[in-house]
């Protein structure tokens, strides 16, 4: 599974939206569920297409606190494999009859293609809402225990009362990089334990 955090004023429901936008045409339907917070849009291959393999995929998008997080499941493909397999098969009988399969050895490629096209969408839609995968404000700064003064993360006093900030640094988790507070045991990206 494949996951992404953007920073920013983004929502769940804009990328939904985007996606089902873009995919939702041609031999591929999308459709978009859920509600506030927690999106899930389903792109697959249309039951009754002319050309080309079954293929699927599910993208989820939740709110974060400072922005979302989008994660990306596995691409159902052996559909698309076994069309492949048959223009294989059809080509060493008879080089002629991939002509007669040209739509449907496109189609296959295409559908190849189709986790990064939907990563573009993300790319672009967040792009567009002016957010990032850049940390926000919030956690670029941290907040001075004793006199609550807003400080550089990295600074070792704070600004205002000169109070040592080691404790307030904040740490990354050592599978994923994501920065997370001292308190935090379990990473919300990656859910491993930080330790």
């Amino acid at each position: 599974m494949d996951r992404k955090i953007f920073h920013g004023y983004i929502t769940p429901e804009d990328v939904g939206h985007a996606l089902v936008g873009e995919f939702h045409r041609g031999n591929l339907r999308a459709q978009m569920i859920g509600s506030r917070g927690r999106i899930i849009v389903q792109i697959g291959s249309h039951p009754g297409a002319m050309s080309g393999g079954q293929t699927a995929i599910t993208v989820t998008t939740e709110k974060l606190e400072d922005g979302i997080l989008v994660q990306m499941g596995q691409q159902a493909w052996l559909g698309v494999a076994a069309s492949l397999g048959i223009s294989a098969l059809s080509a060493i009988r008879n080089p002629f009859s991939l002509l007669g399969r040209l739509d449907d050895i496109a189609q296959d490629l295409e559908y190849l293609q189709l986790s990064e096209r939907i990563w573009k969408v993300i790319e672009r839609t967040v792009q567009t809402a002016g957010a990032s995968r850049e940390l926000s404000d919030r956690l670029r700064r941290l907040e001075c225990d004793y006199c609550g003064t807003a400080n550089k993360v990295g600074d070792a006093a704070c600004m205002a009362c000169g109070a040592p900030l080691g404790g307030a640094q904040p740490k990354t988790c050592s599978n994923c990089g994501y920065v997370v507070s001292h308190d935090t045991l379990i990473c919300p990206n990656c859910n491993q334990n930080i330790g």
